[in-house]
């Protein structure tokens, strides 16, 4: 993630339309299992991965949206990061990726992220990222060991094809500004939901392109490996 450094005031807490951009919960049914973190990685994407002109890598240290980051207001906290250390949601398991160009210091970087809940978690998980989109859709400070990043915006955006083969899903445009306040930068989250398991996509780029949200072919790739796996 960008790292920038400034502070910014309390987003809109009312209740602006998020749901355009998000598919409603399927109706409950019997919780399922946890996944283990062996199981998250036979449906995760394996290291030195292809995915078109993309490769995916494991984190050599913790990844990206760790429990290093946090949120102010505390309810912003799911658009920053989901991590059990920060979050009021534990994964019982997690399994992360970094997925990428290789040699391309400008391109797409894309986080994924594959999470297991127990009791529910899943759920609850989007229920408090429903919950964010709308009250921080105004902005907010995520915070980083002595950095700060400052959002001024957070929108919905366009679900992958795929979400409606999901329980549920959300997707958030995130507008950041520059250390002088003066660029507006531009990163994504797309989360979906299958059952007590969450896969979260976080697209961004050093660069003030707009890159217009994660790109589709790592979202579909990680998705079809993910559904064959558990078919």
């Amino acid at each position: 993630m960008v790292t920038l450094l400034g502070v910014t005031g309390c987003g809109d807490s009312g209740d602006g339309g998020d749901d355009k951009a998000g598919k409603s919960p399927a109706p409950s049914a019997a919780p399922a299992a946890a996944l283990t973190e062996a199981e998250l990685k036979a449906v995760a994407f394996t290291d030195g991965e292809k995915v078109g002109a993309y490769t995916a890598h494991e984190y050599v240290l913790d990844g990206l949206l760790s429990d290093g980051y946090t949120a102010t207001p505390a309810v912003c906290q799911p658009l920053v990061s989901l991590a059990g250390d920060v979050s009021d949601h534990d994964p019982a398991a997690q399994v992360q990726r970094r997925v990428e160009v290789p040699d391309e210091m400008l391109g797409v970087m894309v986080d994924v992220t594959l999470r297991s809940y127990g009791n529910g978690g899943a759920e609850k998980v989007m229920q408090s990222l429903r919950k964010a989109g709308r009250a921080c859709a105004g902005g907010l400070t995520e915070e980083r060991a002595i950095a700060r990043a400052r959002y001024v915006k957070v929108e919905p955006t366009g679900l992958p094809a795929f979400a409606d083969e999901a329980d549920e899903a959300r997707a958030y445009r995130f507008t950041l500004l520059d250390v002088k306040d003066r660029t507006k930068l531009y990163e994504y989250l797309t989360v979906v939901r299958v059952g007590s398991t969450t896969l979260a996509f976080r697209g961004e780029a050093l660069d003030t392109k707009d890159i217009g949200g994660v790109p589709q072919d790592i979202m579909a790739a990680q998705w079809k490996k993910f559904r064959a796996g558990r078919a």
